[in-house]
């Protein structure tokens, strides 16, 4: 049976090393690269045999965690491995909150790496220290379409329902309607609510 594994990073070399990874783990794996956030949601809707997401937090386009959320979102069946420069003693409960199977520093030696992706791929969680449970509101986060992602996204940007309607390809009124649908799973009132607590679970968090 075959499958695809999708390494998602901003720089072709850390990629590459990446895809020979994988080829060690699974030599039958067809593997597709993506430099950036948009590149990676594309590549996941369109292959119907995705078995696991490599994902680098700091891509562009992608803003916090808003990358894994993306991601989860648009391919909720297959795990998400975070092999990722970011620091911090939370980043990688907070990766796992909104979608990650696991979390791996890029400076972790290769046979970490490959043990971490044959366990995403046979089902399991790689190994973890210190995971907490995830909260109510990252399980909705999460659990967000894409479009409402996006449109949630942008208006932690500034941006007018116009202007969100412009760069989305849709209408006003369709914004409108999936502001509406993020209220209702946030449980808050106004679009400001629903920023303020995005911004609070790091989906704006700029590193």
């Amino acid at each position: 049976m075959s499958e695809t594994v999708l390494v998602a990073d901003d720089h072709p070399l850390f990629r590459q090393a990446l895809a020979l990874a994988v080829a060690n783990v699974a030599p039958r794996a067809r593997v597709i690269e993506a430099g950036t956030l948009t590149a990676a949601a594309r590549a996941a809707s369109e292959a119907s045999d995705l078995a696991l997401v490599t994902l680098d937090l700091k891509m562009p386009g992608a803003i916090g965690y808003s990358g894994i959320a993306l991601l989860h979102a648009e391919r909720p069946d297959v795990p998400i491995l975070v092999v990722s420069s970011a620091e911090g003693a939370k980043v990688a409960d907070e990766a796992r909150a909104f979608g990650a199977v696991g979390f791996l520093r890029k400076d972790a030696d290769l046979a970490a790496i490959e043990d971490a992706i044959r366990a995403a791929l046979s089902g399991q969680a790689p190994a973890s220290a210190n995971a907490e449970p995830v909260e109510e509101m990252r399980r909705e986060v999460a659990d967000l379409t894409p479009t409402q992602l996006k449109v949630l996204l942008a208006v932690l940007d500034g941006k007018l329902n116009k202007q969100i309607a412009y760069d989305l390809g849709m209408s006003e009124a369709t914004v409108k309607a999936h502001m509406t649908a993020i209220m209702r799973k946030l449980d808050v009132q106004n679009r400001t609510q629903a920023a303020l607590i995005a911004r609070s679970l790091g989906l704006d968090l700029k590193s």
